[in-house]
């Protein structure tokens, strides 16, 4: 009878859904303005699912990454530190890259809106994004061109956000 209690046991929790790791930022402009919200979620396969609700952006292409500090607090947002790069080179048109933390560019029709759907390949959102110094979401004026190192020469800093646990 034990036993059976205890092989029932371990299949109840074998069969039990994890919960998937999920971040959420709110981005705010350099003037305080309301942006949008990003949220990274872990998904079963590894790979984790970034979507990005952007508005009130200039029409236009812009670098939009995952960048490794959690901090907002300076007003150029220089403070978010250099992209979520671990060991990898910058861009997916480079040997060794794209870094964990690029998504690609997102293009703002005029009226400001956009949605950008992207997969992190061998992203774990607790271990890369929820560490000590936490992460944020940079919105860049200009495009990633997608190979300068460090970060794709994508401009000034328009928009960030500190990713929270949800």
């Amino acid at each position: 009878m034990k036993r059976f209690a205890l092989a029932t046991a371990l299949v109840t929790l074998a069969a039990a859904p994890v919960a998937a790791a999920t971040a959420t930022a709110q981005l705010s402009g350099t003037d305080g303005s309301a942006i949008g919200t990003v949220t990274v979620t872990d998904t079963p396969s590894g790979m984790a699912h970034a979507t990005v609700e952007l508005q009130g952006l200039p029409e236009g292409v812009h670098g939009i990454h995952i960048h490794e500090t959690g901090d907002c607090s300076a007003s150029d947002f220089t403070s978010a530190g250099g992209h979520l790069a671990g060991d990898a080179e910058h861009g997916v048109m480079v040997e060794g890259g794209p870094h964990p933390g690029d998504l690609p560019n997102a293009h703002v029709p005029a009226d400001g809106a956009v949605t950008v759907e992207a997969f992190l390949p061998d992203f774990d959102v607790e271990s890369l994004m929820m560490d000590d110094d936490g992460s944020a979401f940079i919105v860049h004026a200009g495009p990633d061109d997608y190979e300068s190192q460090p970060s794709g020469d994508a401009g000034s800093r328009l928009a960030c956000g500190v990713f929270e646990a949800d």
